[in-house]
This record gives structure tokens, C-alpha cells and sequence, in this order.
């Protein structure tokens, strides 16, 4: 299942009210690991709280999970990939890339924002999180997410269990877990061994 399109886009003279700062809720990640979940054999990207130790994991697809993989390693092409045309179009605006906010999940699917400046203004461009980090990396910009995600959609790590006994995650690109309920998927989460995360390569 593809996720379908969105691009929102919003002006900025009142960039507070329009949610396009981050405030006390939200929280800064990095790019922890990018590794393969073998239950669904689904790549996955895995952000950690850059002042704690929350971890939340997004299920992407496997072509944006390449291209987050070919930045974290330093792979450079003579010709733009799309994730780097992007990112020249926004320079090319005289833009900056300012931040990207994961902010919700809706029917088991992340947001993100993509909070772009150019001289005053501020927009803000509704995005996949898992394109929102391939251009974030290679922009050099900061990742935010919300203290609730991190809060309830974290992997907590526990005694070993029969991996049988859990449900398994049908995720496609940019859900966590679908075909899951919200309980399921914390459920999962708390019984899964960052070792059950096997290495992607691109």
C-alpha cells in the first residue's frame, strides 16, 4: 500500500500559532540506526531522543530507507538522487531547511513537517517522515518529534519473549504497524529486543 501525496503548504506571520515552531512538547531526535525488522522484514528507522534514552522506531519503505542509508554513509552520485534534488530546489528558492517535525499518527501513519525559510517567511510542507529525514540529513537540519510519540510509541527493552506469541507488524512505508490497534503496537514494542532489528543494506 503507497501512501498517497500530500503537500500542504502554510505562510508564516503567524508561525507560533500555526504549530511550525517547536515548542515545550516537542523534542529532538537523531537518526540512531536504520536497521530491518525481521518479523516483517520491513526496513526500519530508528530515532533516539538526542538529550534521553526514548527511542522511536517508523517503518518506512525500502527506497527511502536506501536513500537514508546512502547519506549516513557518506555515498555521493554524480547525479542528483531525488532526495538531493530536493534539496537543491530549496536552496535554489534561497530557502533553508529549518527543521522537520514528525507530529502525529493518524489511522497508524506518521506526519511530518518540512519547516522551510526563505528571507522572513516560514512555510511549512506536510511530508512522509521517512522523505523528511533523507532530506533533513543532507541538509544538515534539526529532527523534532512529539514527547507523546516518544512516550508511547517507544521500544522499552525486556526479558526475551516468544517472539511468537506477538503480533507481527504488516508495515508499509511510514506506518506504525499497520493492521495493528494502538495497544497491540505498544504491546509489541515493549517486547521487542533491539537485536530482532537486523542491518539494512541499501
Amino acid at each position: 500500500m503507497n501512501e498517497p501525496a500530500r503537500c500542504h503548504v502554510g505562510g508564516t506571520e503567524n508561525a507560533n500559532s500555526r504549530g511550525i515552531m517547536p515548542d515545550k512538547s516537542m523534542v529532538e531526535v537523531k537518526v540512531q540506526s536504520l536497521g530491518l525488522d525481521r518479523t516483517s522484514n520491513t526496513p526500519v528507522v530508528i530515532l533516539q531522543e538526542v538529550d534521553g534514552s526514548r527511542v522511536l522506531p517508523i517503518w518506512i519503505g525500502p527506497g527511502e530507507a536506501s536513500a537514508i542509508a546512502m547519506e549516513l554513509a557518506g555515498m555521493k552520485f554524480s547525479r542528483p538522487l531525488t532526495h538531493d534534488l530536493f534539496a537543491s530546489v530549496i536552496i535554489g528558492f534561497g530557502g533553508t531547511l529549518q527543521r522537520v517535525m514528525i507530529t502525529k499518527v493518524v489511522d497508524d501513519t506518521y506526519y511530518a513537517e518540512l519547516i522551510i525559510r526563505r528571507d522572513s517567511e516560514l512555510v511549512s510542507v506536510d511530508a512522509r517522515p521517512s522523505d523528511s529525514i533523507a532530506i533533513a540529513l543532507r541538509m544538515s537540519a534539526s529532527i523534532y518529534t512529539t514527547d507523546d510519540l516518544l512516550e508511547h510509541t517507544s521500544i522499552e527493552v525486556t526479558e526475551p519473549v516468544d517472539e511468537s506469541d506477538l503480533p507481527t507488524p504488516s508495515a508499509t512505508s511510514d506506518t506504525g504497524g499497520a493492521g495493528l490497534s494502538p495497544e497491540q503496537l505498544r504491546e509489541y514494542l515493549r517486547h521487542l529486543d533491539p537485536e530482532d532489528f537486523g542491518r539494512f543494506n541499501p
